[in-house]
């Protein structure tokens, strides 16, 4: 067993999962890759239970260390392991990064209701967004198309985790073929041809 696991989905569709599946890619990090099925259940199974109190994927394992929830996974990461920095340096940069990760994963989860990542990774496609979903999908728009306003290729000048984490939610329309401005169009295609991204991609998925 290697010092790092990561727990994911058995289908690999959890933006969550692919996020901390990333980040231990581009930190250059050997770990161990286990598969639960959450349709069956496994993650309430008393193994992994006991192990992750609070039954989620992702969870990572560090030796003795037990870790959920991806911002927190991907943070730590980045602290206990100083290579290929994951969020930016300086303090504000840093700070605004959390606040648009906290952001795709509180307010825009409403997205994901008519836009699953089946769009993106399966290949599904949803008829149009109902009246209370495209009104998050105009403030997700809107607020991208301010912090990249310069055509800027990522959010804070280098790559950063956040970068992935925003364009998965953007591909979630983009992918569905639903109305999103030209210049983010580029944005996300770029981040979806990184190595480690490619490497989630190309993990196997059951036809649907």
């Amino acid at each position: 067993m290697k010092p790092l696991q990561l727990y994911t989905d058995s289908l690999f569709v959890s933006p969550y999962a692919m996020s901390v599946f990333v980040a231990l890619h581009e930190k250059g990090l050997d770990f161990d890759l286990l598969e639960l099925d959450l349709e069956a259940g496994e993650q309430h199974h008393a193994g992994f239970a006991q192990l992750s109190l609070t039954q989620r994927v992702p969870t990572l394992v560090h030796g003795d260390f037990v870790l959920a929830e991806s911002s927190a996974i991907t943070e730590y990461l980045d602290e206990a392991f100083a290579q290929a920095p994951l969020y930016p340096r300086e303090i504000q940069a840093r700070a605004t990064a959390r606040q648009i990760q906290a952001w795709l994963r509180s307010d825009l989860l409403v997205i994901g209701q008519e836009r699953s990542t089946l769009v993106v990774f399966c290949g599904q496609h949803y008829g149009p967004l109902s009246a209370r979903v495209q009104l998050a999908a105009t403030k997700l728009l809107e607020a991208a198309q301010t912090w990249l306003a310069d055509g800027r290729d990522c959010l804070f000048g280098e790559w950063s985790i956040v970068d992935v984490d925003l364009a998965l939610m953007l591909n979630r329309l983009i992918l569905n073929g639903d109305p999103v401005p030209p210049g983010l169009q580029p944005y996300a295609q770029r981040q979806w041809q990184r190595p480690s991204v490619l490497k989630w991609l190309a993990l196997p998925r059951p036809a649907r």
